[in-house]
């Protein structure tokens, strides 16, 4: 089970204290209200990703990921839906966390969002100066929407 919450970033200062990043492509062979099958090559590693529905609040969902060769990825990327995600994914330790903050390229250039992984729903966190308003229920903000409805569309 993952729990996630996921928030608009005001500016991009958690540049200054990210401690890696990873350009990250992804596509979805499958994408729906009630699941969905992502291929996602993250530097130079593979993975294949099924994800439930979220929850009513969009913080719980069923997750299974497993990793694939990389030639792998780039070939089950052939089969995907036409939009894809382009990323750079920092990672920003706060606090007892780490958030990993998505800076878009492409169609979704000029959008950043921050996604906190918990151990618990009622897990507190410290939010960092960086955030500027939780998105986490909102559809438009999840990756398999945004690579089918990029926010230049909106």
């Amino acid at each position: 089970m993952e729990i996630e919450r996921k928030f608009l970033v005001k500016d991009h200062s958690f540049m200054e204290e990210a401690f890696d990043a990873k350009h990250i492509v992804q596509g979805y062979i499958c994408s729906d209200a009630e699941r969905s099958v992502r291929v996602r090559i993250r530097g130079e590693k593979g993975f294949l990703t099924i994800k439930s529905a979220s929850d009513e609040r969009g913080w719980s969902r069923y997750e299974f990921e497993q990793p694939v060769a990389l030639n792998e990825a780039r070939e089950l990327m052939k089969l995907c839906l036409p939009g894809r995600i382009d990323k750079t994914r920092y990672y920003v330790k706060v606090g007892n966390n780490t958030w990993e903050v998505d800076v878009f390229h492409g169609e979704n250039e000029g959008l950043t969002v921050a996604e906190i992984e918990l151990d618990s729903e009622s897990e507190v966190f410290e939010l960092p100066q960086w955030i500027e308003k939780e998105v986490s229920g909102d559809p438009r903000y999840y990756n398999s929407m945004l690579a089918s409805h990029p926010c230049s569309t909106w």
